[in-house]
């Protein structure tokens, strides 16, 4: 009884994965996930480097592949950045998170009323001598807000994170 039962399962799970009804549902989530990804990529590449007159996409300090959004729920989603310093002693490491964060707070694509969006932001995994701390940092919502109130850091990222033509 349990081999016809391991086979009928084996047979039925082959079944649908022919007929494309599982993975394609599966490769529809997928393909959403990376479309919202991009639509955060294009919002961060644009972000000037605060010492450089570059933009972090062409400093490839973010790139496509550093982007990750993560479906939670029904209009839930996890978005995760993991950028990487141009040097492992940058000193600016934490403006240009803060910087992602800003820009990210005010002009995700697919940000409406009703959605839940979280989001996380990192230095990619070996790229930075002190990256936990900084992790740390860019994460903390009191410490963003504390010092998105001092004028002249709140100045610096403003030049960084508003258009050429805005």
């Amino acid at each position: 009884m349990e081999v016809a039962l391991g086979l009928a399962s084996l047979t039925l799970a082959k079944l649908l994965r022919f007929s494309g009804l599982v993975s394609s549902r599966d490769e529809l989530k997928v393909k959403k996930m990376e479309e919202k990804a991009l639509e955060v990529y294009d919002v961060i590449r644009s972000i000037r480097d605060p010492e450089k007159p570059n933009t972090l996409e062409e400093l490839e300090v973010v790139t496509e592949n550093c982007v990750e959004v993560q479906e939670l729920g029904e209009d839930e989603y996890l978005i995760v950045i993991k950028f990487s310093p141009t040097v492992p002693h940058c000193s600016l490491a934490t403006l240009i998170g803060l910087c992602l964060q800003v820009k990210l707070q005010r002009c995700l694509p697919f940000k409406h009323k009703g959605s839940c969006l979280s989001l996380e932001i990192y230095i990619s995994e070996g790229t930075h001598s002190t990256e936990e701390d900084i992790n740390k940092q860019i994460n903390d919502k009191e410490r963003v807000a504390a010092a998105m109130e001092n004028p002249n850091l709140r100045e610096i990222v403003e030049q960084c994170v508003t258009e050429p033509d805005d």
